[in-house]
């Protein structure tokens, strides 16, 4: 067998996940957890592809930024029946395309994806590129966080006396659908489109804050005690570096096999010599 190699030094990589229906855009861009990420891969020589950060494009500069404001256009939608309507839905459908048009050219470019995908947010972009790097047989990790809503239940605890506002709070835990998923189950679709050894329930931020001097945020609450993330993302990702290749379950052999779908091409000396 040839010498361990990092598996990450020289690669790329994009993070994809939710960005419309985040609570705070300017938050999520400066300190959520691509912003955390972006430090760990790229002290392990990993090329990082930000959407809320996108690279600029030769002769054409910025194209396709994303930022806080980018969602204030969506409030002209309109489904009016004729040219009115369909002139506003045709400007507002243009519009976003140099954005989906640069985050899958992003996707195309990546060597592999890194997804955070919680079932409680919704996204369209997420899975349409997650998609599009499993058709190109790119390996997609995919973090699925634990869903929990303790403050709801005290609310509701806290309301048990008074039926009306319990009711209340009853129909509007129906209506925005509040459903907590303890253990981080991913969507069954997404078990059968990345394969199955390469879900993780959370990123494993704590080990990891001295080192690249991360201040306490939300993301540590997240995964506090006593629910820390039983398969995290970063000691995973060290591993890779430190050349250990990732394995796949083969379901017919019954053991770990390696997975092939870290299809990483080295260059090679042209050894073609000139006439």
């Amino acid at each position: 067998m040839p010498p361990a190699i990092s598996l990450l030094r020289g690669t790329t990589c994009y993070l994809s996940g939710p960005m419309d229906f985040v609570v705070d855009r300017k938050q999520e861009a400066l300190i959520g957890w691509r912003a955390r990420l972006t430090d760990a891969l790229e002290s392990w020589g990993v090329r990082v592809f930000d959407p809320w950060f996108k690279p600029m494009v030769r002769n054409l500069g910025r194209y396709g930024i994303e930022d806080e404001t980018s969602n204030e256009e969506r409030k002209d939608w309109i489904f009016d029946e004729g040219s009115r309507g369909a002139a506003v839905r045709s400007r507002l459908s243009g519009s976003f395309w140099p954005v989906m048009h640069i985050d899958l050219r992003m996707v195309d470019l990546s060597d592999f994806v890194i997804a955070c995908c919680p079932t409680n947010l919704y996204s369209v972009g997420t899975p349409h590129e997650i998609v599009l790097a499993r058709q190109q047989r790119k390996p997609v990790l995919l973090v699925s966080p634990p869903v929990r809503y303790p403050q709801w239940q005290a609310l509701s605890d806290a309301l048990k006396d008074q039926p009306e506002l319990l009711s209340l709070l009853g129909d509007v835990q129906r209506e925005v659908v509040v459903r907590d998923n303890p253990t981080g189950v991913p969507s069954q679709w997404y078990m059968t489109l990345v394969g199955s050894e390469v879900f993780f329930d959370g990123f494993g931020w704590d080990p990891y804050r001295a080192r690249f001097k991360w201040a306490s945020n939300y993301l540590d609450a997240r995964e506090a005690q006593p629910h820390p993330p039983v398969r995290p993302l970063l000691p995973f990702l060290e591993q890779l570096d430190d050349g250990k290749r990732p394995q796949r379950w083969d379901g017919r052999s019954r053991r770990f096999r390696d997975n092939d779908d870290w299809l990483l091409l080295e260059e090679q000396a042209n050894d073609r010599q000139a006439d």
